[in-house]
């Protein structure tokens, strides 16, 4: 099995299919003795039946019980060997299993750092458990059947041959069983996978929407739009149960075929074997070669329902793995000197050494101009004279920081997540601290600054999160900061403490942020107003009051919160 520090190999991303093929030719040996195992536990299965004909006919009708002895215990010796296979058969399988999940899980790990800050704007957030949970478990269980799959076949094909000596009629009968079983389960499998893919995507919709309300459900409150989006969750969830309905109606047909024919299959065999003139042993060995048969023909159904599974899942882990990181390509320097950020798009200019502004309605915009200033999507922005995508990417990161309000916190003390990977020293963390109003953080915990802080911050409150990503972006001292809503979930005393301080701490190096709180814009140099991701009108937030109604009206909005909140 992967070994944890294993390197997973490279996954083949040209389909579901050979996804799936390729977990497999990664244990070869392994699957190979998996397979092998089933088809031996198969096929004796089936020879329990010879041996209990030749128990009858050699022993049982002509009154001989040495031969009688003998057949039954060489019965006894093939169960009692048969056992310990299905045992083995088990262990092998579990083992398939357990390195096909961990193996995709590295992977999927290992594409997910190579993204690094492209995630979450490539995928959802809903997408990228989805993928992690369900499809990851179903590609795993989908190889365990591969075992059971090829013994079945085997086992089929054994016992037609047996058969062939009792009645070549019944052996063709159950050589045509097989096809004929697979004509009639084969078009439900295709509306399966049709089924379960759009099953998954909905799914995925629907966790990333979950994940959303975690995060904003205070936000959501506090504006009045919970209920709106409480009725929006319930339509999208009664749309994925109608959806798993409709997956359980087709996998209700296949399971159920998969169990009826090989019974009904039975019943035929056995009949067309009662015509003929065959001994009561024979009888009695072509009852049990069929009886035997459910099983294989019932494990032949499973295997191929939990490789369709398999394929709509493994499709989903390719489209994941298919996901490229934004390239680059660019081989000029930054500029030596602080130069203007422009964002030619939306009409953005961020002049160096001051705290610009960015206000909108939808903060959907104002993020996707950071997103273009911090080369985190193409476009044409340029920094100085020289466009961003032209520019080492090392030294755009070096330089140029994007502080995202919804940025990961993970787990450790609270002096080494805002520190990272470099040492601060204590003035400088306290400086840090001061500006970002986090001293009450600080002094609330136990053991100050080495207390242990919880994945996420969940052991925070949101406006404590919040303060504690403002640290650690002032601490980085970037040359450039991109600041997305920093002081959104703050209490407006808070807000207003932070905006003073972030001015005078800022002072001389380049910053923007977006926001809408009239207690940070009336700290800012310059305020851009953006309107449908466009800048209509730029100056200082008084003036910007005085002649953009528009602007007035935003911001209007925010005083009557604050003035709520006080």
């Amino acid at each position: 099995m992967i070994d944890a520090y294993e390197d997973p190999g490279e996954p083949d991303c040209r389909g579901g299919a050979r996804y799936l093929w390729w977990l497999v030719t990664r244990q070869a040996g392994r699957s190979a003795l998996g397979s092998l195992i089933s088809a031996v536990w198969m096929v004796l299965l089936a020879a329990a039946p010879y041996l209990l004909s030749r128990a009858v006919d050699e022993g049982l009708a002509p009154g001989d019980p040495a031969a009688l002895v003998a057949w039954t215990g060489a019965l006894a010796v093939v169960h009692v060997f048969n056992a310990w296979l299905s045992i083995m058969r088990h262990r092998t399988m579990t083992r398939v299993r357990m390195d096909a999940l961990f193996r995709t899980i590295k992977v999927l790990v290992g594409q997910s750092a190579r993204l690094g800050a492209a995630l979450p704007r490539r995928i959802g957030a809903g997408e990228v458990v989805t993928i992690g949970v369900g499809d990851v478990q179903t590609i795993s269980v989908a190889l365990t059947v591969i075992g059971p799959g090829f013994g079945a076949i085997v086992a089929y094909l054994t016992v037609a041959v047996l058969l062939v000596s009792v009645s070549v009629p019944i052996a063709v009968t159950v050589l045509l069983g097989m096809p004929a079983i697979a004509v009639l389960v084969g078009p439900l499998l295709g509306r399966l996978q049709g089924a379960e893919t759009e099953y998954r995507e909905r799914q995925g919709v629907l966790t990333a929407r979950i994940a959303d309300l975690a995060g904003g459900l205070r936000v959501l409150n506090g504006l009045g739009g919970k209920d709106l989006v409480a009725d929006a969750f319930h339509r999208d969830s009664q749309r994925l149960r109608a959806q798993g309905y409709r997956v359980g109606a087709v996998t209700s047909w296949v399971q159920a075929l998969g169990l009826g024919l090989p019974t009904l299959f039975l019943a035929v065999v056995t009949w067309l074997a009662a015509q003929g003139v065959i001994t009561v042993g024979e009888l009695v060995s072509v009852y049990g070669y069929v009886a035997v048969l459910v099983r294989p023909v019932a494990f032949f159904v499973e295997f191929v329902y939990m490789a369709s599974r398999g394929v709509v899942a493994a499709r989903r882990v390719v489209g994941f793995l298919r996901l490229e990181p934004m390239t680059d390509t660019g081989t000029r320097d930054a500029p030596a000197e602080p130069s203007v950020l422009h964002d030619p798009e939306s009409g953005v200019r961020v002049a160096p050494g001051r705290l610009t502004a960015l206000a909108g309605a939808s903060p959907a915009d104002t993020t996707a101009v950071v997103d273009r200033l911090g080369r985190y999507t193409p476009s044409t922005a340029t920094w100085g004279a020289v466009p961003l995508t032209e520019i080492a990417l090392p030294q755009i990161r070096q330089r140029i920081l994007v502080a995202d309000h919804e940025a990961d916190l993970f787990a450790d003390t609270l002096r080494e997540l805002i520190s990272g990977s470099a040492d601060r020293d204590e003035p400088a963390i306290a400086q840090a601290v001061r500006t970002a109003v986090a001293e009450d953080i600080v002094r609330a915990l136990p053991d100050g600054l080495d207390s242990p802080i919880d994945a996420q911050g969940r052991n925070l409150s949101g406006g404590q999160r919040q303060r504690v990503r403002l640290v650690r972006a002032l601490l980085a001292d970037p040359e450039v900061l991109l600041a997305i809503e920093p002081t959104s979930a703050l209490d407006a005393h808070t807000e207003a403490r932070v905006a003073e301080r972030l001015h005078a701490e800022r002072q001389g190096r380049t910053t923007l942020v977006t926001t809408t709180s009239p207690l940070v814009l009336d700290r800012a140099d310059t305020v851009h107003f953006l309107v449908d991701g466009k800048v209509t009108a730029t100056g200082t937030h008084r003036e910007l009051l005085d002649e953009e109604p528009a602007y007035r009206a935003l911001v209007a909005r925010d005083e009557d919160a604050e003035e709520i909140v006080k």
